[in-house]
């Protein structure tokens, strides 16, 4: 794992187990939720806090944080 600012796709694939096409729909999907609250956005890239507070609830003994 990096200390990026922002996680990638195959980042994320790797993270959860899932393919690269299903990492790339729920980075749309949280992408979606910051457009909504404002924020800039990059497709299939998204900040690593933010994707680990959505998927981990926020819990700082997971890996990554």
């Amino acid at each position: 794992m990096t200390n990026t600012l922002l996680i990638s796709a195959t980042e994320v694939a790797k993270e959860l187990g899932v393919s690269k096409p299903y990492a790339y729909k729920l980075l749309q999907q949280l992408n979606g939720e910051l457009k909504e609250k404002g924020y800039i956005t990059i497709a299939g890239k998204i900040s690593r806090k933010f994707f680990y507070e959505k998927v981990y609830g926020g819990n700082s003994s997971v890996k990554g944080e």
